[in-house]
């Protein structure tokens, strides 16, 4: 099977927002009263906010509301990430380096709307870049499930099979391979031995080997 698409996750990928959504998230949930931890969203890295708030939540046997305060997560993060987010290293000369070779490039976030625009205005990373912005509120199902990735290569009118997919955590490699396309993981949010299903493992984009969009 020929390459012919890219589908790019966001946090971790284009963005580091990683250590923003944490902040926010701790801070939504210090306001209700709850204290928690930095590694407790661990396991829900990738997942989606619903899962990595509600995930924390159910950890503590706590209560949520989860659209409002996923709403108050977003406002804090907002305000957070003003001035603060930048594309990754060898983002843009990656996505250059894809558009030479005339694939079609789509966002498959798990991440909401609302944070999605927030992290490519913030970062100046143009959607017109993209042929398809695919967000958490278009699938049912959330990474490891493969729904966001099938469709993402179904709105850019190509076979999962042809796909590479640019991912930095566990949950989104395994949805990924359960897509049936091929795996670039980057070691931004995870180490190499946490991410060895992947078919090739870089640092960052720039460090991306050139097989990974030559095949």
């Amino acid at each position: 099977m020929e390459i012919r698409g890219v589908l790019f996750d966001m946090d971790g990928v284009l963005v580091d927002s990683e250590e923003y959504i944490n902040q926010a998230a701790i801070t939504m949930f210090k306001e209700k009263g709850l204290v928690v931890k930095p590694e407790d969203f661990l396991p829900f890295v990738g997942a989606g906010e619903d899962r990595y708030l509600g995930g924390v939540a159910e950890k503590y046997n706590f209560p949520i509301d989860i659209e409002k305060d996923k709403a108050r997560t977003y406002k804090i993060y907002e305000k957070i990430v003003k001035d603060e987010l930048h594309p990754l290293k060898g983002v843009l000369a990656f996505i250059e380096k894809c558009k030479k070779r005339n694939l079609k490039l789509a966002v498959a976030t798990s991440a909401d709307k609302t944070k999605m625009e927030i992290n490519l205005r913030e970062s100046g990373i143009d959607p017109n870049n993209f042929q398809a912005l695919i967000n958490g509120n278009h699938v049912q199902n959330k990474k490891p499930d493969p729904e966001i990735y099938l469709l993402a290569a179904e709105k850019i009118d190509i076979l999962p099979e042809n796909c590479l997919v640019v991912e930095d955590a566990v949950n989104g490699v395994e949805a990924a391979k359960r897509a049936g396309a091929k795996c670039l993981a980057l070691t931004t949010s995870f180490n190499k031995r946490e991410l060895s299903d992947a078919d090739w493992i870089a640092a960052d984009l720039s460090d991306a080997p050139d097989e990974s969009i030559e095949w």
